[in-house]
């Protein structure tokens, strides 16, 4: 058994250790989709993803990449969390080249809503905060046949905006999605015009009020959750 695999292999001894049966049945309630999981709470997942990473050797990007895709292939909840987490704690070492990887990683293992937010706002919007030059990488992924990446799309430019990011990516990515049908896109863009009011409330105001006949009620709700209380009831007004 190398390294790797005693360590993977410690992870989810602690993982089951832990497991808890009435959270497990409550999260397979909670999701619409079918999700894996050993039933772990999530506070408990991060303590035991800080903890193993101080095992990892050796300790370089490729080498933790690696492990974070080999503990993504198999599609457990708790492993993407480990795997975003340590991902996260070598994002000063993300270089543009690692864009690549995670649009793939995107694409390929994130399966529920709870992946997408975890990854998008965790590690691709930290990233493109950093490289704002590659938001324009992810306007592809407008127009996916896969929710999450479509979803990812706009979760993405929480981050940035919030750093104090452009208005135009976050509009650009509103318009691509304004009637898409599914309603976790409805919510992921409507939750990223949110964080936008907190920046520019003026901004996301008028965009809602030119856009509201167009715009599914979900994503008009989330978007104006934050808007002054007048303003949400302009918002809500059928014309």
């Amino acid at each position: 058994m190398t390294q790797d695999q005693k360590l993977i292999a410690s992870i989810n001894k602690e993982l089951k250790s832990n497991a808890d049966a009435d959270y497990k049945a409550a999260q397979h309630w909670f999701f619409k989709e079918e999700i894996e999981l050993i039933g772990v709470r999530v506070g408990t997942v991060r303590k035991i993803a800080r903890n193993s990473f101080k095992q990892i050797t050796p300790i370089n990007k490729k080498h933790i990449l690696d492990l974070c895709e080999k503990l993504l292939t198999t599609n457990l909840s708790e492993h993407s969390i480990i795997a975003y987490q340590w991902t996260r704690m070598i994002a000063d070492e993300l270089t543009p080249k690692d864009f690549n990887r995670l649009e793939k990683w995107l694409k390929k293992y994130v399966n529920t809503w709870a992946k997408c937010d975890d990854f998008c706002t965790g590690v691709v919007g930290p990233f493109l905060n950093k490289h704002p030059t590659l938001i324009n990488k992810t306007i592809p992924w407008r127009q996916s046949r896969n929710r999450w990446v479509r979803r990812g799309a706009a979760v993405s430019l929480i981050i940035p905006v919030k750093k104090g990011g452009k208005l135009k990516p976050i509009f650009s990515a509103a318009n691509h999605l304004l009637t898409d049908t599914d309603d976790m896109v409805q919510k992921g863009y409507g939750w990223m015009l949110k964080e936008a009011s907190n920046v520019f409330p003026d901004e996301v105001f008028q965009y809602v009020m030119k856009n509201k006949k167009k715009m599914p009620r979900t994503a008009l709700r989330y978007a104006i959750e934050k808007l002054p209380k007048t303003s949400k009831q302009k918002a809500m007004v059928k014309d």
